[in-house]
């Protein structure tokens, strides 16, 4: 199974500075900071994971409700976002037409 971190409201996907502290330290990047998070870390992330596993709520950064899906391996997937508010979507979750 894999887990992906996503934002479960509207806002944002972001981290505490606590959970930013906590990241940086599991990773060993001193250099990382709050404004690296969107687009940088992979959602997939085990260190981003074990960070939101670990501090529960205490890692949402401002307008975050960071939440944790489990796929199997292999699974495509996506993460829709619509004002912040994200949800992961597999193939299963549209429908496909055929050229």
């Amino acid at each position: 199974m894999t887990k992906i971190v996503y934002n479960a409201c509207y806002g944002g996907f972001s981290l505490s500075k606590a959970a930013t502290l906590r990241y940086a330290e599991i990773t060993g990047n001193k250099e990382f900071s709050v404004y690296d998070i969107e687009g940088i870390i992979d959602r997939t992330d085990p260190a981003l994971v074990q960070v939101v596993e670990e501090m529960g709520e205490a890692a949402n950064g401002r307008s975050a409700a960071l939440r944790i899906v489990e796929l199997p391996a292999g699974t495509l997937y996506r993460i829709d976002e619509y004002d912040g508010s994200e949800s992961v979507m597999t193939q299963e979750d549209y429908e496909w037409s055929v050229a």
